[in-house]
């Protein structure tokens, strides 16, 4: 998600696949494109920019995800921003926070929760907790860290989180857990392959970051792209859209 995040070789095997959309089968002899859209925090906003939403929902994306916090003290200086611009274009907003292990998760579950006004709003996906720092915690310890933070923005918030991560740090940092199932999986795998791993007894995948280097028109540089699985059902409802995504 951010400079710190996980990098393939890879990355640019799949950009064809995330800029053409994942084919989803609806009904025979049809298909339609499944629910995709970038991730961005303020490394996106290069030298100032805005970023276009509406160049973004025209180009055929139905969601982001916005960094929104960070540790217990980093707000994105676009959230606001990003927010206001993307329920005007009607891009459904994902948030995320970047969890920082080494300091306590309560405190950044209420700045996070305090920050995104709840996540309970028109457009508004569930909130998701970016997991890809270990904090120097042993495996038992990251896991009732995370365990307490999750309890608490889902507290705070009346939504189910989505955890965000990578196989190798599923399975390293948190000796690939399966006492995390209960949340939905937004999964970082760019290796080219028609489905990513997905580690700690997950039966599936939510969202899939399919790159780190795709071109979306309204955001400066490179990007990534997550596509949506339809593991928790009809988007627009997930969404809290209704009626409004329609079709690009």
């Amino acid at each position: 998600m951010d400079n710190t995040r996980w990098r393939s070789t890879h990355a640019l095997a799949l950009s064809a696949i995330a800029m053409g959309g994942i084919l989803t089968a609806t009904v025979p002899g049809t298909a339609v494109a499944a629910p995709r859209g970038p991730d961005v925090s303020s490394w996106q906003h290069v030298d100032g920019r805005f970023i276009d939403w509406f160049a973004v929902r025209r180009s055929g994306h139905d969601f982001a995800m916005v960094k929104a916090t960070e540790g217990l003290d980093y707000v994105n200086p676009y959230f606001v921003q990003d927010s206001l611009l993307m329920r005007a274009a009607g891009v459904a907003r994902g948030t995320y926070h970047y969890a920082r292990p080494n300091l306590p998760p309560e405190p950044q579950a209420m700045l996070y929760a305090a920050t995104v006004l709840g996540q309970n709003g028109p457009l508004d996906l569930p909130p998701v907790l970016d997991m890809e720092n270990a904090g120097g915690l042993d495996p038992a310890g990251l896991i009732n860290w995370t365990h307490r933070y999750l309890n608490t923005v889902r507290a705070l918030t009346g939504r189910v989180p989505i955890i965000y991560t990578y196989p190798n740090f599923w399975k390293s940092a948190m000796a690939d857990t399966n006492e995390f199932t209960h949340y939905p999986l937004w999964i970082a795998d760019y290796r080219g392959n028609d489905q990513p791993e997905v580690p700690g007894g997950w039966p599936t995948w939510t969202f899939w970051q399919t790159t780190d280097s795709a071109s979306v028109p309204g955001i400066a540089g490179g990007t990534d792209v997550n596509v949506y699985s339809g593991a928790q059902g009809d988007f627009a409802r997930y969404a809290n859209s209704g009626g409004m995504l329609g079709s690009s």
